[in-house]
Formats: C-alpha cells, structure tokens, sequence
C-alpha cells in the first residue's frame, strides 16, 4: 500500500477546506499553524519536510484545538526545542498525550505503525515507556468516549481510502457525513481545548 502526501492532503483539505477554510501544507524544517492572514484566506496546518507522520501528527493538533485557539499561530502554545529539563518535558509530556493519541489513531487507520515522540534528545532522563503508556491509554478513552468530531471525520475518511480502498472523493464523502451540521454542534462539546 502506498502512503502518498498528495493523498493525506487531498482527504484533509477536501474534508476541511470547505468547512473550516483549512488546508494541509507540505512546509519545511519546522511545522507550523498559521490562522488565515493578509498572506492567505485559508488557515494552513503546516508539517514538516514531507513526512507522512508529520502530517498526520500537526493534525492531531488542529483537531483538538478549539475555535479560539485556531486563531492564534500555533495555537498560542509555547514549545521548547530538545534540551528540555526534567519538569518542562514532564509539561510537554502533558500536553503531547491527547494529540498523539489521535495520530496512533489516524495511524491505525491508515495502515501505518506508530510510534510515539518524546521529542527529546537533552540530557534528561525520558520515561518512553511510560509514556506510550499514557498515549495508549488516552487512545482507548478516544475509542471508548469517541473522537473530537473533526478528528473522526479524518479518521472515518482515512480508513474508507486506506483499508476499505475507496476512492479519494469516496473517502472524503465518508469523512463528511460525521460532519454533518449537528455532528460539527456536538464536536464542539469534545473539543479539549479552547
């Protein structure tokens, strides 16, 4: 099975660039979201140097962040590069569960193995282990309670290409019935971050 970017882009930006003026953008060194802007009429989740995991991790993210938080670069979150000490990876630990939970998820779905990021190479000592314990569980909760409505829209749309092998229009139709009007109302209430 080939993991195309064209295909990831074309699935996500057909599910949220009409609905929520969104597009999925191939970027380089760093990942990025930017709110729409003089520059451009569509907000751009950007992932870095053309990697399928990227991508799929970045939107993780935006389908967890709230409306408030969409319209702020990156979110309004705060990220420290590798060298973090002991309590700012335990932070970022903390704030890294929900979202890759979602992409163990989007990468199940996908037909792709997962691993989790600790995302760091200082001089801490990182429980990965204990980690992935904690995305896994996060995952299961996700199954059990369901997924924010954006993410299972990408996921439904996922699975329909990926493992059921329908077409890209197929697949995005699938993604946008859990879209539907009272299905974006009730995400709403799931959405973890404001």
């Amino acid at each position: 099975m080939s993991h195309r970017l064209e295909d990831v882009i074309a699935l996500f930006d057909g599910l949220f660039q009409p609905t929520f003026q969104t597009r999925l953008v191939r970027g380089g060194d760093e990942p990025l979201y930017l709110p729409a802007d003089a520059q451009s009429p569509w907000h751009r989740v950007i992932f870095a140097r053309g990697f399928f995991a990227s991508a799929l991790h970045e939107i993780s993210h935006w389908c967890i962040a709230g409306a408030r938080r969409r319209e702020l670069e990156d979110y309004g979150y705060w990220y420290l590069p590798d060298g973090r000490d002991a309590d700012q990876q335990r932070q970022f630990e903390s704030v890294e569960v929900a979202p890759q939970a979602l992409e163990r998820l989007f990468a199940e779905a996908c037909a792709l193995p997962f691993n989790v990021s600790v995302d760091n190479l200082g001089e801490v000592q990182v429980d990965r282990e204990g980690f992935r314990a904690r995305v896994e569980a996060r995952a299961e909760r996700y199954l059990h309670e369901g997924l924010p409505g954006r993410a299972a829209a990408f996921r439904r749309a996922l699975a329909a290409f990926y493992r059921e092998g329908a077409s890209r229009e197929a697949a995005v139709a699938a993604g946008r019935a859990l879209l539907e009007p009272q299905a974006v109302a009730g995400s709403r209430r799931r959405e973890t971050v404001d």
